[in-house]
Parts: C-alpha cells; sequence; structure tokens
C-alpha cells in the first residue's frame, strides 16, 4: 500500500463558534474533537497526519495531539496565513478572512507525501468514512483521480442554526456536481429547508471529506493563483473553495470523482450551543464500545 495522508483543515477563525473551536475538549475524557478523526483514520490505515493551522495554534496541538500520535503515523504542521500567497498579490487593507480551504490544502504542499484525504477538524465523521476514503486513496493512479465520501443531509443538521452544505448529484458513483447551499435549517414543523426552498433529508452533502491524487497539488495552485487574479477590491471576504474548484475541474473534465456515502451520521460544532449535544454524541460512543476508554 502507498502511503495516504490525512489533511486535517484546523486553520478556520470559527468566528460563529466564538473562539477556537477546534480545540475545544468535547469528549469524555477531555478529547479534542479531532483526535477522533485520527484514530479512526489510522485505524483504516492512514500513514500521515498533516495539521493545517494558525500560527499561534501548532504548539498547542503538537503539545495536546501530534506528541501523542507521532509513535503512530507520521505528523506534520502547516500555517495557514498570508506569506503562501504570491509575491504579485496585494492583500486589501480591510482583508480579515483566510482565503479558503484551496488556499489550506496548498499551504501544506510540500509536506504532503501521497494521495491525500481533507476533513475540517471540528467535524466528526465516523469510522466507515475513512475506510471508504483509504480503499479510494489507494486506488489513484494520477492527476485525474479523486474521490469523496458524501453523507445524508438528515444526517448532518445542526438544531442550532442554519448550515451550509453542498448539495451533491451523483450518478452511476461518481459525482456529476456539487451546488452550495445556504442557511440550511429545521422549519418548526422539523422541515429542511435552504435558501431556495425545501430539501429532502435523504440528499447527499458533502462535508468537506475530499480524496486527491498529490499530482493534482499543481494544478490546484495554478486555479488558486487564477481566483487571486479574479479578485476585486471589494472581494474581501472571497474564499477559494473545494467543492467550487471540484465542480470547475469536473466541468473541465479535468477530473473524475468516486463518490460513496458514508451510514454514518455526522455531527460538528458550528455554534456554541452545538457543544453539548457533540458531548453527548461522543459520551454515547464511548459507552457502546466503538472507541475505548482513552483513544491514544
Amino acid at each position: 500500500m502507498k502511503d495516504t495522508t490525512l489533511v486535517i483543515l484546523a486553520a478556520g477563525l470559527g468566528s460563529r463558534f466564538g473562539g477556537n473551536k477546534q480545540i475545544s475538549h468535547v469528549g469524555p475524557h477531555g478529547e479534542i474533537l479531532m483526535e477522533y478523526s485520527i484514530h479512526d483514520a489510522i485505524e483504516a490505515g492512514f500513514t500521515q497526519i498533516v495539521f493545517i493551522l494558525k500560527e499561534e495554534m501548532v504548539e498547542t496541538v503538537r503539545e495536546s495531539i501530534g506528541n501523542r500520535i507521532c509513535d503512530r503515523v507520521r505528523v506534520d504542521y502547516a500555517v495557514q496565513d498570508t506569506s503562501s500567497l504570491p509575491e504579485w498579490y496585494h492583500i486589501p487593507e480591510d482583508r480579515t478572512k483566510p482565503f479558503g480551504t484551496v488556499h489550506a490544502v496548498l499551504c501544506a504542499k510540500d509536506v504532503i507525501r501521497g494521495p491525500f484525504a481533507t476533513v475540517n477538524a471540528d467535524d466528526y465523521y465516523g469510522k466507515e468514512a475513512f475506510k471508504i476514503m483509504y480503499e479510494m486513496l489507494n486506488g489513484m493512479k494520477g492527476k485525474q483521480d479523486a474521490g469523496m465520501v458524501p453523507y445524508i443531509l438528515g444526517n448532518t443538521m445542526s438544531e442550532n442554526g442554519g448550515v451550509t452544505r453542498g448539495i451533491c448529484e451523483v450518478r452511476r458513483g461518481y459525482l456529476q456536481r456539487v451546488d452550495e447551499t445556504h442557511d440550511i435549517h429545521y422549519e418548526e414543523d422539523h422541515r429542511i429547508v435552504g435558501e431556495f426552498g425545501g430539501l429532502d433529508p435523504q440528499e447527499m452533502v458533502s462535508m468537506n471529506l475530499w480524496g486527491f491524487h498529490p499530482e493534482l497539488l499543481d494544478v490546484m495552485s495554478t486555479y488558486f493563483e487564477d481566483f487571486l487574479r479574479s479578485l476585486t477590491p471589494a472581494d474581501i471576504k472571497a474564499e477559494c473553495l473545494l467543492p467550487v474548484m471540484v465542480n470547475d475541474f469536473m466541468q473541465q473534465e479535468m477530473i473524475t470523482v468516486k463518490a460513496k456515502s458514508s451510514p454514518d451520521r455526522w455531527f460538528g460544532i458550528t455554534y456554541q450551543a452545538d457543544r453539548d449535544t457533540v458531548a453527548a454524541e461522543l459520551e454515547l460512543l464511548h459507552r457502546k464500545g466503538v472507541y475505548p476508554e482513552k483513544l491514544f
């Protein structure tokens, strides 16, 4: 088997949660949410973990997680900041947001060792998803091969506010398109609606669990630079996002994306009020024996 890398996207500002949600202790023994993804990825066969972080979080993550897993898997750290932007790009003075998940992945370009998967640090994906993705990564032959693990929309909702999801069209095991849909929330009668109206709870959605061949990284670099060139001075919040990039690459027939859904329930910390729900879910998983008393 080839090297397989899990890239953990942990540099987000976490503005809706109100702090560094990526390092919030929510497990019954003080576990950080991304520890479950790491545990499940190692169990599935992944050989490298790459953390993408803000500079001020590197030592915290190294001490709290990295040093405890480095004897089981290769661990690398990358910083998402403006130093990695092209020299010709001038950042607007009012710009405070990061430049998105494509930029985040590119910040780790020099340390990614093999086919790689991406996950959000503040999401719980379940064991099955990593098994599915591991098999996809090991089947990749070149930059034209990609993969994703979609989830059932009804298994990804928050009771505490609207969320954004990439609604996926999947046909015969391959992703056809992803439509970013905002403000997906429950109505009082528990119907699910988004910005364009009602949604089927069985819709397939992207939760940023993507898989790519490392040869695609150079193509991603060009794509990101084109994104920067397209920005106007008013675009101080625009981000270059993985689902949008995947959509564009599919339309240009540059990649084909295998898609196999996970039956697991996804949950994550989007709002402060989600924390108690996530803690209860994790405690139940430990009680059921899905996870040992201590992950590492």
